[in-house]
């Protein structure tokens, strides 16, 4: 159900403005604001649905600027309710053989604070899943509270504003809308290249490590 709602969103998209219309403002901040912030749905649509809903709105049938507004204060709020369950919690409910709090998930996002530092808040809004677990783990790591504000704030304008837009313009392009399901692989595509990319990279300098000390036995 979840994976056909991603592939098709489109569609899904158009069929949700249609039964509920003005309705569909609520329905959207929702979803944004339960994928940024509940760590228990980080398999919810972000990038995709953005960009779908920027390109539904250059139909007329929703405005742009009230999409931005409450899309961006969804994501918003959502970072900083889980920045403060993330303090009040901590990291103790991560465990390895956990369905939705794998510490798998905990060491990639780790890994991100270890390299961008308070700027994670920012680059993770661009990477699914570590999108939903890094304001957490900013919380429970006791991360200075106005640093958090600054990229969280900065971060889900840049998000928002840069998917709904590319939507609005690129969206209802004949290429795009029939092959939106190939549009949907490529942003997702996209978005996972930097952890990709680390684990590449860790799995590189592992092994040059691993050969240094070969060579220095030998």
């Amino acid at each position: 159900m979840i994976i056909d709602f991603i592939i098709h969103i489109d569609e899904h998209l158009i069929s949700i403005v249609t039964n509920y219309g003005t309705w569909t403002y609520a329905i959207l901040f929702l979803i944004i604001f339960a994928e940024t912030g509940l760590v228990v749905t980080p398999f919810l649509p972000g990038d995709s649905l953005l960009f779908a809903a920027g390109a539904i709105s250059a139909t007329g049938v929703m405005d742009p600027l009230l999409l931005f507004i409450l899309l961006f204060g969804a994501a918003v709020l959502g970072d900083f309710v889980n920045y403060s369950v993330g303090s009040y919690l901590g990291l103790k409910i991560f465990t390895k053989d956990a369905k939705l709090f794998k510490t798998t998930y905990l060491e990639k996002t780790q890994e991100f604070f270890k390299k961008y530092g308070g700027k994670t808040i920012l680059v993770a809004r661009f990477v699914p899943i570590i999108r939903t677990y890094a304001p957490f783990i900013a919380g429970a790591g006791s991360m200075n509270y106005s640093k958090f504000l600054f990229y969280n704030v900065l971060g889900g304008a840049i998000w928002t504003s840069l998917f709904i837009t590319a939507g609005y313009f690129f969206g209802n392009l004949p290429f795009v809308k029939n092959n939106f399901s190939l549009v949907v692989f490529i942003i997702i595509g996209t978005s996972i290249v930097p952890i990709l990319w680390e684990f590449v990279k860790k799995k590189l300098t592992s092994q040059k490590v691993d050969n240094i000390k070969s060579r220095r036995r030998a």
